[in-house]
């Protein structure tokens, strides 16, 4: 249905990458889900009502909670996709992790609410009425949110988008927790045990572990996480595969929103090269990122030495200084001072942000050996907690 909605009325609607077309396609499975939501609020709100299950009002009231979570992300997808402005010169695209994350506190909420309800009814149970027709709604339910999980989860991984594929997520415990009240639904007719209380508390955890689920998901971004191992392959490749490009450190990618990537790194390139010549170089590399990656790219020159003998065996000597400590710890911007009375050896360590060693021990440890073997060498050593190595 989804997809026949998008071929019908999204222009190019392969064209995932485009920021008008992104945008459409989440603002039309806001509508698809607003539309599901509220048929299934309506017939198990009826349902809740004449069985006097508070189970399947609980379940009720999920799906309205869904549905004004539905409007919250259309919303923020509609004003992330406003044009940047003086005063957000990176576009609006974060706003689509605020409607995420107040749809988490609002599922958390509702399932705060749930679970009280429930417990309260526990201690003043009433028998429930079941019917055929009921179990046909909750069936009814349960095949809309698995239909609804799957094209979130799908749709989410084909625009890069957070907000939705939490919105599978929410589907995917909305369709176990009805299950659940399926399942009581017909113990309790079947046996006449009344576990409709039970069953209540069971879907209200479910919906607080969603909205728990969907907050994470959604503050990540907005605090700032690692980028995807994929993305930083992709931008090794392309970087590394100009010859003058000798390695690359200090990866950085800056996310304003899905669509709004923007790359900072630093490009060792040799030292005794060609100025002009290494600066076209850089730009046509931050044009090749821009076109494939769909992202905006600042590269720093790093000149390193390529030819001269002491410098590349020293080099080669520290390295294995810092194997023998550990193979996660790594260097760059290594270079060489001589002086009358002494040499510095200067470079930077890059240091994990989970290593069990503190950053001083870990210089000591390298300026030990580095003196144990020349004397009259000094290390000047920066440590550097970039994102990626």
């Amino acid at each position: 249905m989804v997809t026949l909605l998008a071929k019908l009325f999204i222009r190019d609607h392969e064209n995932v990458t485009d920021s008008g077309v992104r945008q459409a396609y989440g603002m039309l499975c806001g509508i698809v889900g607003i539309f599901f939501n509220l048929i299934l609020f309506t017939t198990k709100a009826l349902a809740g009502f004449f069985s006097h299950s508070i189970a399947i009002t609980a379940d009720a009231f999920n799906n309205l909670s869904d549905a004004a979570s539905s409007i919250i992300t259309l919303a923020g997808f509609k004003m992330a996709g406003q044009k940047p402005d003086s005063d957000h010169p990176f576009g609006h695209g974060r706003i689509e992790y605020i409607s995420g994350l107040l749809v988490s506190i609002l599922i958390v909420l509702m399932g705060f609410e749930l679970v009280k309800s429930s417990v309260s009814k526990n201690f003043h149970p009433e028998v429930p009425d079941y019917s055929p027709v009921i179990i046909g709604i909750l069936v009814f339910s349960i095949l809309v949110k698995c239909y609804m999980a799957l094209y979130n989860r799908s749709i989410g991984s084909r625009i890069g988008s957070v907000a939705m594929k939490a919105t599978a997520i929410d589907s995917l415990s909305d369709m176990i927790a009805t299950t659940v009240v399926l399942i009581g639904t017909i113990v309790s007719a079947a046996s006449g045990i009344i576990i409709d209380g039970y069953c209540g508390v069971l879907v209200g955890m479910f919906i607080l572990y969603s909205g728990f689920v969907a907050a994470k998901d959604t503050i990540s971004p907005l605090l700032g996480q690692p980028p995807e191992p994929e993305l930083v392959q992709q931008i090794n490749d392309i970087v590394l595969s100009y010859d003058d490009v000798t390695g690359i450190h200090d990866l950085i990618v800056h996310n304003y929103g899905p669509g709004r990537t923007l790359i900072s790194l630093h490009a060792e390139v040799p030292a005794d090269g060609n100025i002009l010549t290494l600066h076209d170089t850089i730009d046509t590399i931050e044009h090749e990122l821009r076109s494939k990656l769909n992202c905006n790219a600042v590269i720093h020159m790093d000149p390193v030495s390529t030819n001269d003998p002491e410098t590349l065996s020293l080099k080669a000597e520290v390295k294995a200084y810092l194997d023998q400590i550990d193979p996660k710890l790594s260097m760059h911007d290594f270079r060489i001072v001589k002086g009358l009375t002494h040499t510095n050896l200067i470079f930077d360590i890059v240091v994990p942000y989970d290593y069990p060693v503190s950053d001083q021990d870990v210089v000591d440890s390298v300026t030990k050996r580095i003196q144990m073997n020349h004397p009259d060498f000094y290390a000047v050593i920066d440590v550097d907690k970039a994102v990626v190595q």
